[in-house]
């Protein structure tokens, strides 16, 4: 279990984690089940700029940029990585091989840029016109990871037989998903409710499934296109389903 959480926070953020793990697939089955729990961490990150922001007499904009760029800092923009070389890959429209080849370069294509640029305006609009920045902020971080489990369940093969996606693919039961899917629900509707009651609560609820269902139409489109998920899937799934989540609570 320690390995496992220590695998999932040193593996998704910048935060340190003394001692040394285990990476076996054992390992990171558990990390893949525990990475909703490091939502609290990257979202807490952003609701503390948030509210340093309102402190401080902040437009709501530009401490939502803050907020997101909070947000990049603490993931090392990991996630934001594997999105843009995703773009590039399936923008290529060329076999899976070549579009994994073109995942792995270090160089970001033009679709990789106008995706990511979309993607951070969107984030900072929704974070801003959302009615309580800080819990959406929260809640939008733990619905990012909770894609990780279900993209790792066991019916998803790696997409190359190296790398992250490899160690960590066709590692998570259904049944354990379903049951991180639910306590991450029930953590997203106590947010809610202590922002905004019962509302707050239900609107915090559809954000998280609005988000999952999101990551999870891309993975199914994306294992028939490329044969499986990388590394980079799993990150541009965690920021597909953050974003998702966020224009949910916008709504709100």
């Amino acid at each position: 279990m320690i390995a496992g959480l220590r695998l999932a926070v040193t593996l998704l953020t910048v935060v340190p984690f003394p001692g040394e793990g285990r990476f076996d697939r054992g390992t990171a089955r558990t990390a893949m089940l525990l990475a909703p729990c490091v939502g609290p961490v990257t979202g807490g990150a952003a609701a503390l700029v948030l509210l340093a922001g309102g402190a401080l007499g902040l437009s709501a904009t530009l401490a939502a940029a803050l907020a997101v760029a909070a947000t990049a800092a603490v993931t090392r923009a990991l996630h934001l990585d594997g999105l843009a070389d995703l773009a590039d890959g399936l923008g290529s429209r060329r076999p899976a091989g070549d579009a994994l080849e073109i995942m792995k370069r270090s160089d970001i294509g033009p679709f990789g840029v106008v995706t990511l640029l979309l993607t951070l305006l969107i984030q900072v609009a929704a974070l801003a016109s959302a009615p309580d920045p800080a819990v959406a902020a929260l809640v939008a971080g733990v619905a990012g990871r909770l894609a990780l489990p279900w993209a790792c369940r066991a019916a998803v093969p790696p997409a190359r037989p190296g790398g992250l996606g490899a160690l960590v693919a066709g590692t998570v039961p259904v049944r354990a998903a379903l049951l991180v899917t639910a306590a991450a629900l029930a953590a997203a509707a106590g947010a809610g409710a202590a922002s905004g009651g019962t509302d707050g609560a239900l609107f915090a609820v559809a954000a998280t499934g609005f988000g999952l269902g999101a990551a999870l139409l891309t993975l199914r489109h994306v294992a028939r296109r490329l044969g499986g998920v990388t590394g980079d899937v799993l990150g541009a799934l965690v920021e597909i389903a953050g974003t998702g989540a966020l224009i949910v609570l916008a709504a709100g």
